[in-house]
C-alpha cells in the first residue's frame, strides 16, 4: 500500500511540476513581449506622427455609476480634461441612494430635459435625463431603475450619440492622452471593433489635469501588492494576445467599442458577472459566425487609473465576483475551446484562460493540501520542496518586477529609492502569500453564485486625489 500511495503522488508531484513549469513559462515568453511592446509604444510616442493626430474618431464615453457619490465628481472632471476634440460624456446612474446623480447635476449645472431614448438594447427605463453645455463637451446624466452595470451600460449605449463608445468604470479616472491612445488602432485599421486600455491602481498617485504629477507607492501594504500583481498581469497575457488577435477580455474599467456591431451582436448580457469579458467573447463568436472581418485590440499606452480595494474583505469579494464572472462566460462560450473555425482564439486563449485562470486556484490549492499530507504522511522530499518553491517564488518575483519597472520606466514616472525597494520586498510576499489567499478565494467563489444577482459589487470608495483648472468654454 505504502508503495502505491508513493507511485501516485510521485505523478501528482510530476504534474504540479509540469503545470507550474508551463505557466512559469508561459509568463516568460508574455512579459518578454509585453515589456518589449511597453518601450516600442514610448519610441513611437517620441516620434509622434502629428498627420495622425488630425484624425478623431467621435466617442461617448459611458459611465455607469451606483453609490460612487465619493468619485463620480473627480471622475468627470478628469474627463473634461482629456486631450481630445470631439467626444461626450454620458453618466448613467443606475438607482443610487446615495445621492450621486444630485451630486452630478450640482456640480455642472445641469439641467432637465425631455429627450426620447431609442431602447435598440434592453434595458430598465429611464426616470429623468439631464444635460449640460457649459463645458468644452455635452455631459448627459440619465437617472434609471436600478438594473445592474451591464443593464446601466445598454442604457448608456442606448443614449450615445457617436458611432464608439468607451466604458469606464465611476471610480476611475483616464490620462489626458487616454482617449487619443486608445482610439490610435481604430485610425489605423478600420476592422477593429474593440480596444483595451491598460488599468493600474491610482492609490498613491496625485493626479491634476489629467496628468500624474506625484507618484508614490501606496501606504497600504495590501494596495502595493496590487499593483504589481495588475502590471503583471496586463502585462502578461493581454500584449502577447494581441499579436494574433486572440484577446478574449477587455478589462469594464476602460474599454472601446464600435457601437453597431455591439448592437448587433445583443450588447452587454445582464444575467452575467463579468459582462466585460462576456461580450468580448460573444463579439468573436459573432464576427466569426456572421464572417466579419475584425480585429480586437490591446493599446498599451491608454491608461486608466483605478482604485484598488485597500481591505482584505473587499479584495475578497471582487476577486470572487471576477471569479464567478469568468466562470459565467467561459461555461456560455465553450463552443470557442471545440469549433476549429476560432483558430488561436480557442486553441491558445481560451485554453489558457481555462488552465491557469478557471482551474488555477483548485490546482494550487489541492497542490498545498497535497503537500501537507504527503509531510504528514512522511513520503516528502523536504529539501527538494523547498528548493522547488524557492525558485518559483524568486523566479516570479523577477518576472513581477520586470513588469512593474517596465511600466514605470515607460510612462515616465518617478519612483523613489523607497518606494522601489518596496515593490522589491512585497513583490515575494504577493506570490508567495497574497496569491494563495485569493486562490482559496477563488475556490470558493462558485459556492457563493447560488442565489446572486448580477448586480454591482460594492467596495469602499476613497476620495481620488484630482485637481483641475477651469474646464469651461471661455
Amino acid at each position: 500500500m505504502r508503495d502505491i500511495i508513493q507511485t501516485v503522488l510521485t505523478y501528482v508531484g510530476v504534474f504540479f511540476v509540469l503545470y507550474m513549469m508551463g505557466y512559469a513559462s508561459f509568463l516568460f515568453l508574455s512579459v518578454t513581449v509585453g515589456s518589449a511592446a511597453l518601450y516600442g509604444a514610448k519610441q513611437r510616442n517620441a516620434l509622434k506622427n502629428e498627420l495622425v493626430n488630425d484624425y478623431y474618431v467621435p466617442v461617448s464615453i459611458i459611465v455607469p455609476a451606483h453609490n460612487e457619490s465619493v468619485t463620480i465628481e473627480a471622475t468627470i472632471r478628469s474627463l473634461l480634461a482629456l486631450d481630445y476634440r470631439s467626444y461626450e460624456i454620458v453618466v448613467v446612474d443606475d438607482g443610487s441612494t446615495d445621492g450621486t446623480a444630485q451630486i452630478v447635476r450640482d456640480a455642472f449645472q445641469m439641467v432637465r430635459i425631455n429627450r426620447p431614448i431609442q431602447r435598440r438594447l434592453s434595458c430598465q427605463a429611464a426616470e429623468s435625463v439631464f444635460e449640460t453645455h457649459r463645458y468644452k463637451v455635452p455631459i448627459t446624466l440619465i437617472q434609471k431603475v436600478n438594473g445592474g452595470k451591464a443593464d446601466a451600460l445598454n442604457m448608456g449605449i442606448n443614449v450615445c450619440r457617436y458611432p464608439y463608445f468607451l466604458c469606464m468604470d465611476a471610480d476611475s479616472v483616464l490620462q489626458r492622452d487616454s482617449l487619443e491612445k486608445i482610439v490610435r488602432p481604430v485610425l489605423e485599421d478600420g476592422s477593429v471593433v474593440a480596444v483595451g486600455g491598460a488599468v493600474r491602481p491610482c492609490n498613491g498617485a496625485e493626479i491634476a489635469d489629467g496628468r500624474v504629477v506625484k507618484y508614490r507607492m501606496p501606504n497600504k501594504l495590501l494596495a502595493c501588492m496590487q499593483v504589481l500583481e495588475y502590471d503583471r498581469s496586463f502585462l502578461a497575457a493581454r500584449i502577447l494576445f494581441d499579436k494574433f488577435n486572440g484577446s478574449i477580455i477587455i478589462s469594464g474599467a476602460f474599454g472601446l467599442f464600435k457601437k453597431s456591431v455591439v448592437v448587433d451582436a445583443g450588447g452587454y448580457d445582464t444575467s452575467t458577472m463579468g459582462e466585460d469579458m462576456e461580450l468580448v467573447m460573444k463579439l468573436h463568436v459573432f464576427c466569426r459566425e456572421h464572417g466579419i472581418r475584425y480585429r480586437i485590440r490591446y493599446a498599451t499606452d491608454a491608461i486608466c487609473w483605478t482604485q484598488a480595494p485597500e481591505k482584505l474583505s473587499d479584495l475578497c469579494k471582487q476577486r470572487r465576483r471576477w471569479h464567478i464572472g469568468l466562470h459565467q462566460s467561459m461555461s456560455r462560450h465553450r463552443k470557442i475551446l471545440s469549433d476549429t473555425k476560432y483558430g488561436m482564439v480557442g486553441a491558445v486563449s481560451y485554453c489558457y484562460f481555462l488552465l491557469y485562470e478557471l482551474w488555477s486556484p483548485y490546482i494550487e490549492v489541492a497542490g498545498v493540501l497535497i503537500t501537507v499530507a504527503a509531510f504528514l504522511a512522511g513520503f516528502l522530499n523536504i529539501q527538494f520542496m523547498l528548493l522547488f518553491t524557492g525558485v518559483y517564488v524568486l523566479y516570479s518575483s523577477i518576472l513581477s518586477l520586470t513588469a512593474f519597472f517596465a511600466r514605470i520606466h515607460t510612462i515616465d514616472l518617478k519612483l523613489a529609492f523607497t518606494d522601489a525597494l518596496k515593490a522589491v520586498g512585497l513583490c515575494v510576499l504577493e506570490v508567495s502569500c497574497l496569491r494563495f489567499v485569493l486562490a482559496w478565494v477563488r475556490v470558493t467563489a462558485l459556492a457563493h453564485q447560488r442565489g446572486k444577482k448580477a448586480g454591482w459589487g460594492q467596495i469602499e470608495r476613497k476620495k481620488i486625489e484630482f485637481s483641475s483648472a477651469d474646464t469651461r468654454k471661455r
